[in-house]
């Protein structure tokens, strides 16, 4: 079973990592190379697809934990990471805790940020 598993995150990243390679790629050799078209659309798109998926899950299809593991952690999680951060903020403003879902954006945003400076600096130090 664990095994299997397995299989299908891998299969199903993959599967993700490939549709965010060419949706991106195809956006931004269209959009032009001043603002980051390819990743706007894949982040887009991917917090659609989350919210539909998640929503079909909840009221249309009878999902086991490892397909929704396969589809949200597999699939998406390749596709978009972004679409986790929409889809769990979503969850926290459905359940009426607001602090915590302008902390979790803002945090997520401005410590990713931070983050990513912080390891160019350390990049250039070493």
């Amino acid at each position: 079973m664990v095994l299997s598993k397995l299989v299908g995150l891998s299969l199903a990243g993959a599967l993700g990592t490939l549709v965010r390679y060419g949706l991106a790629g195809a956006v931004q050799r269209f959009g032009g190379a001043a603002f980051p078209w390819g990743t706007f659309a894949v982040n887009v798109t991917g917090c659609f697809l989350a919210g539909l998926l998640w929503g079909l899950c909840e009221s249309r299809w009878t999902v086991t934990g490892d397909m929704r593991a396969v589809l949200f952690v597999g699939f998406m999680g390749a596709f978009t990471t972004f679409s986790s951060v929409m889809l769990e903020t979503g969850e926290l403003l459905r359940s009426s805790q607001w602090l915590y879902a302008v902390a979790n954006m803002t945090l997520e945003i401005g410590l990713g940020l931070l983050s990513l400076l912080m390891g160019t600096k350390l990049a250039w130090a070493l």
